[in-house]
């Protein structure tokens, strides 16, 4: 009954076809706005020399607060704002303090450490206008051989204005152009070990606080190297002058949006980054059969550079582009559709 009432709902509103969405898609004029220089670093790099300390004053401790189920009230929502909360201000102090004691103890003892990799490709927007082509080089390139095609899912839902039906394809110029697009997938790891100490000991507190402060270690990591990626691996803004507040308000130029998140929910895709920058076999992150990362503090993301790629949520879709993007990346409809079924604006069959 539920399922009804949702296909129901859906049948309000309007979805264009995914040919009228592509008449319809976000241009960049590259010429008036070329994409950004070559990188300084192409290929593929491994990051292996980052320590807590040094991504610490990146820590987002909103969602830590989340994790813990402690939420202010306005004016005192959000850190450091939650302290004074009366109802739970007091709580959130310990829990605080908790956690910086643990942190203190974790860097001491080094019993969680950071490891990531970084790609940075060629790159170009693929004839049909709806993938991203990446390239081993510039030979490469120019004989049109890519190595992997990353592909992309465009909004289908109708707007009640004359915004354009985004996909991540139009950040990336098309052929003739020299563009890039970068990629990365990073971890914390050791939190493993020390859930299973904290169990063996029978401390749950200790436990969820040990995968926390993972989960911001790893998320304050990649806040760093996207800015060590713009600076100077990429270094397409490399007098960017920015404090952590500042990043965390996302005030850069570029984007780094995570497969199977709005932009791109098809976890599937994490696949053809992990065969591009090789992160099992570098880094030592795996996917497990559902393609969630293993271990469990990992972030993963594709880095555009060009100053209005920008953030977005694809949405549903229609049954016309699952059968055109299932065709793309040579998937059965039956398992392509079981992957995108979040977002499919219609019940399979």
């Amino acid at each position: 009954e539920l399922r009804e009432y949702y296909y129901a709902g859906l049948e309000d509103r309007y979805f264009l076809t995914h040919d009228k969405a592509k008449e319809q898609k976000y241009v960049i004029d590259f010429d008036a706005h070329p994409p950004s220089p070559t990188p300084n670093k192409l290929g593929v790099t491994i990051i292996d020399n980052v320590s807590l300390e040094d991504v610490v004053p990146y820590i987002d401790w909103n969602p830590f607060f989340q994790t813990w189920e402690l939420r202010g009230r306005y004016p005192n929502r959000g850190y450091p704002k939650i302290f004074k909360d009366e109802a739970v201000g007091n709580e959130a102090k310990k829990l605080f303090g908790d956690a910086q004691d643990l942190m203190k103890k974790i860097i001491a003892d080094k019993s969680m450490w950071l490891k990531g990799v970084v790609g940075q490709f060629a790159a170009n927007r693929s004839e049909c206008g709806e993938d991203v082509e990446i390239y081993a080089d510039e030979e490469a390139r120019s004989t049109g051989t890519p190595m992997h095609r990353f592909c992309m899912l465009r909004q289908q839902a109708e707007k009640e204005s004359d915004d354009p039906y985004l996909s991540q394809a139009d950040f990336i110029a098309p052929r003739g152009y020299k563009d890039h697009m970068g990629m990365f997938a990073v971890s914390c790891f050791g939190c493993d070990a020390l859930v299973q100490k904290y169990e063996a000991e029978n401390d749950d507190y200790n436990k969820i606080m040990s995968q926390a402060l993972a989960d911001r270690f790893v998320e304050a990591f990649a806040e760093y190297l996207h800015r060590d990626i713009r600076t100077n691996l990429w270094g397409y803004a490399a007098d960017e002058k920015l404090d952590e507040a500042d990043l965390l308000k996302i005030k850069y130029d570029g984007i780094r949006p995570a497969p199977g998140y709005p932009s791109q929910p098809d976890h599937t895709e994490k696949t053809t980054m992990w065969e591009a920058i090789k992160a099992k076999e570098l880094a030592g992150i795996e996917l497990s059969d559902s393609l969630s990362m293993m271990p469990a503090a990992s972030v993963s993301a594709l880095v555009f550079a060009h100053p209005k790629s920008q953030y977005f949520a694809v949405g549903e879709i229609g049954k016309d582009q699952v059968t055109d993007y299932a065709g793309r990346k040579k998937y059965e409809m039956e398992k392509m559709e079981r992957w995108l079924s979040p977002i499919l604006n219609y019940e399979r069959d």
